[in-house]
């Protein structure tokens, strides 16, 4: 067995033959291995690379400020760390593993006994934790450190599979010193091995002399958790086959001829260098978003840009501000000027659902092509959230971004990099880079657009949560619709704040408004203080309103004037009736015009819009909601855009009277503008966010291209029974916002319901006083509420009691005092359901809801993609293409059919009715759908519609349709 190179340099050159014989990794389909000594030598040049060329100077600089040396010492710290990460495998408990390779190394003086001889007690030293305390005993023995200073470096060994030991898992190897060395005489042999490569690297990789100093070091928590996760990166990018090959194929190249072609074969992109805007707000909105000549920056816009500005430090920007203000825009130019401050390498946006996801990471690719106008940049890109791959402008990048290949040691430009031909836009090279895809490495892309669940999950218990925090440690992070998250999502949100502050990382939170409590409540979250200790009270009437905090600073506010654009919406009362609200829209519409109509359950948006059918025909009635399959739902956004968007880009408004029924679908991200609004009584926060869609845009001197009835804009509300002495919510919506939240939204739009000329809620200048009405805990309701009002409320605290607690059980902890090591950070977590059903339904509070593929099952028993499916962008058709039962689908097809997913309501997500469809589903099982041939259907549930698309499924009745998405009726 050859265990040589090229000579004897590098590690090898400091060991002898027993250490050489070690080995680390082993080709179970082969005879490829590698030893020991290689696989260090690998991940510590992969580190170094990590560190120069592709960790965000925002990652590096916090390392080197925890140690004496500086950037000199953290890049030795990395380096040296990722070279002695798998010496854990230098144990009986690990080497005997593989016969072959451990007798050779019985043959050299290292006995160990068999692996069944080992017994169950092997599993005590997985090769992790057994790292962690040979490098920890070596640090006490050979370097003098004190056993209270070497947990906050070893963890990072201990750690490097995704899990920090626990303290008790610790305490178990230590009392089996036999799985660490064979007792007896070879057990001084295995001592030996175990210094000896531990005395190679601090030599090779030079830290011998820095280990004296960094004794006395205090590493913080979050600096612990960033070199974990640089361990991690390294180790997985060093245990690549393709790029690494084993021996005895590898045995007689060069280290740095076998570790740069590996580095030219893998090709990350750099990260983002950003430069601070030297030019003013209106140039620099010009330049990167396409404002038209005329067009001036808004007022919040160029305030929150300057504020950034004016910041000693990046920090937290909380931006409140109407509904078209272009709050997008302004985050991305306080990006620059803060990235250019930190040091970050990339931006995450982080927005509500998926269908917001895929709305922005198109804006995102083409601001990046406008900031890299002079070209030459490259820049890595994602889109994070469960279905990213059937985003078509996402799955266009993955097309070019290829694979890692196989390396070739004399290729002379880097085998996997873009060329020329591929390079998607002319401004910017924007690379889906093949290995950063997946759960787990996603994020680790330099600019991301994803759902809010990716950063919640770095408040999530769970394996490999470091490499979360790395990835959102490097880049400025935006979190959308800030207003939307609930008591037990804000939980999270909170503790992930309090982190993002730790590691100072740039955050701009985005909203419509939020209520004074919250706004402060994310302050303190950053900037790490007691809510006592912070004021952000603007006053109830001070909107928009800008908020910002440096880490541990003191908050300041500004209050930017509002752009000009507003609207005055007459609200009035409608008893909840569907031939009332019928006859109500028959009169309105007898000149044209279009009218949202948004229920809160799906339930109440397919009643009414069955009854509007019956009335108005079949044209005259649109449907939106939450289900439909993912391409139907993709279709009908881009055809409610078409029709009812802004007036340079919708090319199909009715002419007639249209009517369009959603859910809550219709609040957030989409630019539809409508003459009337009907509203279910909701959340005033979310009523105000409706209103946004009413009279969005101008159209017409004094809206004169409107019908003549509808151009004073109006909200009729609806979904409640006023003339109770105390308003009744339906129950649908009691069920979804709590009686609590409706009745003080109802007590706030008094004013704007009863009693004298009734006065019109003027936007934007009633925002904030609404809201802040709504959510505060002073009275805002007639006494004659009082005891409805104040039952409401004791239901709705313990509910949020309740929520905070369940949201503790699996949320991380604080961070911890400096020098004290992670052990145990994430013990009783979830395992590995981050980004999973599961996970989702964890940082949602949520029920783990059942999602399926729909097909069609033909009447001779064969299987197609829905029929009414339109064409892709290249015109190839998606509808009906069949799904044969004895091979594959060709790639497209899957394609075709996995973008048919559908996620079931919450009535199949209580445990019993949940199992008995999983069974069923289950019963349609086709062999050919699963494995590797075909990813897109391999263990996916499989929901056949009939020639009628209608199915039966765990006692209910199912009906699809193209216009109507899911009907679920019990049976």
């Amino acid at each position: 067995m050859n265990s040589g190179g090229v000579g004897d340099s590098g590690l090898l050159s400091w060991l002898g033959a027993r250490a050489r014989s070690v080995w680390a990794k082993h080709d179970a389909q082969g005879d490829g291995w590698l030893p020991l000594w290689r696989h260090m030598e690998d991940s510590a040049w992969v580190a170094g690379r990590l560190w120069d060329g592709w960790l965000p100077g925002s990652v590096r600089g916090l390392i080197a400020e925890a140690l004496p040396g500086g950037e000199a010492d953290g890049r030795r710290l990395v380096v040296w760390l990722a070279g002695v990460h798998d010496i854990g495998k230098a144990t009986p408990a690990f080497a005997c593993q593989v016969d072959s390779l451990a007798e050779t190394m019985r043959v050299l003086g290292l006995e160990m006994r068999s692996r069944p001889g080992m017994g169950p007690d092997r599993r005590l030293a997985p090769h992790g934790l057994a790292g962690q305390l040979l490098l920890g005993e070596w640090l006490e023995e050979r370097c003098g450190w004190a056993p209270g200073a070497t947990g906050q470096f070893t963890v990072v060994v201990g750690g490097h599979h995704g899990v920090a030991p626990e303290r008790g898992q610790i305490k178990a190897l230590d009392e089996h010193e036999e799985l660490l060395r064979t007792p007896g005489p070879s057990g001084g042999v295995w001592r030996q091995v175990q210094g000896e490569l531990l005395d190679a690297c601090a030599a090779e990789y030079g830290v011998g002399e820095r280990l004296a100093v960094w004794r006395s070091v205090r590493l913080s928590q979050p600096v612990q958790v960033l070199l974990s996760a640089v361990v991690i990166v390294a180790d997985w990018i060093a245990s690549n086959p393709d790029l690494f090959p084993y021996f005895p194929d590898a045995a007689g190249l060069s280290g740095e001829a076998r570790c740069a072609a590996a580095w030219r074969g893998l090709d990350l992109p750099a990260p983002w260098r950003a430069e601070e805007p030297a030019c003013g707000a209106q140039e620099l909105f010009a330049s990167r978003f396409a404002l038209p000549v005329e067009a001036k920056v808004r007022p919040v816009q160029e305030a929150a840009f300057e504020l950034a500005r004016e910041m000693d430090r990046a920090g937290l920007m909380v931006i409140e501000a109407p509904m078209g203000e272009g709050k997008t825009e302004a985050a991305l130019a306080v990006a620059e000027v803060f990235a250019a401050r930190s040091g970050a390498g990339g931006v995450f946006f982080a927005l509500p659902t998926m269908a917001t996801g895929n709305a922005m990471f198109p804006r995102l690719l083409e601001w990046l092509d406008r900031l890299s106008a002079s070209g030459g940049a490259r820049h890595s890109v994602h889109l994070a959230h469960s279905k990213a791959a059937l985003n078509d402008d996402f799955a266009g990048l993955m097309a070019r971004g290829g694979r890692v290949r196989s390396v070739d040691v004399d290729a002379p430009v880097p085998s996997a990099r873009l060329s020329s031909e591929d390079v998607r836009r002319a401004g910017a090279e924007l690379v889906a880079h093949a290995w950063l895809r997946g759960r787990k490495r996603a994020m680790l892309a330099s600019f991301v657009a994803g759902t809010i669940d990716q950063l919640l999950f770095a408040g999530l218990k769970s394996r490999h949560l470091a490499l979360r925090h790395l990835a959102v440690a490097g880049k400025v992070v935006v979190i959308d619709e800030a207003h939307a998250y609930d008591a037990y999502m804000s939980v999270y949100l909170d503790q992930v704040l309090s982190w993002l502050g730790e590691y100072r990382v740039p955050v701009v939170v985005l909203s419509a408004t939020l209520p004074t409590g919250r706004r402060r409540q994310l302050v303190a979250a950053y900037a790490g203080r007691a809510e006592t200790d912070i004021n952000v009270d603007a006053g109830p009437d001070a909107y928009p309103v800008l908020t910002a905090v440096e880490p541990g600073g003191t908050p300041i506010t500004r209050c930017p004037a509002a752009s000009g654009r507003g609207a005055d919406v007459q609200l009035e009362r409608l008893p909840d009736g569907l031939d009332v609200l019928a006859a109500r829209l028959a009169g309105e519409l007898e000149g044209g015009g279009c009218v949202l109509v948004v229920r809160n359950t799906v339930k109440r948006v397919l009643e009414t819009a069955s009854v509007f059918r019956d009335r108005f025909g079949d044209e005259a009635v649109t449907v939106a909601h939450s289900c439909f399959v993912d391409v139907d739902r993709a279709v009908k956004d881009r055809d409610l855009l078409e029709r009812f968007g802004h007036p340079g880009k919708s090319t199909r408004r009715p002419q007639g009277g249209h009517i369009v029924v959603a859910s809550q679908v219709a609040e957030q991200s989409l630019d539809v503008d409508f003459d009337l609004l009907v509203s279910d009584l909701c959340p005033v926060d979310l009523l105000l966010q409706r209103m946004g869609r009413l009279h969005r845009h101008q159209r017409g001197e004094d809206q004169g291209e409107r019908p003549l009835k509808l151009r004073t804009a109006r909200c009729l509300l609806t979904g409640a029974d006023w003339e109770a002495e105390v308003p009744v919510p339906v129950r649908g919506s009691v069920a979804v916002y709590g009686a609590y939240a409706l009745l003080r939204s109802a007590a706030v739009l008094l004013p704007h319901l009863d009693g004298g000329p009734q006065r019109p809620v003027r936007l934007p200048g009633d925002i904030s006083p609404l809201v802040q009405g709504a959510y505060a805990d002073a009275p805002v309701a007639p006494g004659s509420w009082t005891t409805v009002l104040d039952e409401a409320r004791t239901g709705f605290e313990r509910h949020r009691a309740d929520q905070a607690e369940r949201a503790r059980v699996f949320r991380l902890g604080d961070v911890g005092r400096p020098g004290r090591p992670l052990f145990g950070w994430v013990a009783a977590g979830v395992g590995d359901a981050d980004d999973t059903r599961r996970g989702r339904a964890q940082v949602r509070d949520s029920r783990e809801c059942l999602e399926v593929v729909v097909v069609q099952r033909r009447a001779d028993g064969s299987f197609a993609t829905l029929p009414w499916l339109t064409p892709d962008r290249k015109g190839r058709q998606r509808g009906g293409l069949e799904l044969p039962l004895d091979q594959a689908p060709t790639s497209f097809t899957g394609r075709v059919a996995a973008s048919c997913g559908l996620q079931l309501p919450l009535q199949f997500s209580y445990a019993e009715t949940m199992d008995r469809a999983i069974a069923e589903l289950e019963q349609l099982y086709v062999p050919a759908w699963q494995g590797k041939d075909s990813p897109w259907l391999s263990d996916q549930l499989i929901l056949a519609l009939d020639e009628d698309c209608q199915t039966h499924l765990a006692g209910f009745s199912l009906r699809y349709s193209h216009s109507d998405g899911l009907e679920v009726t019990r049976d």
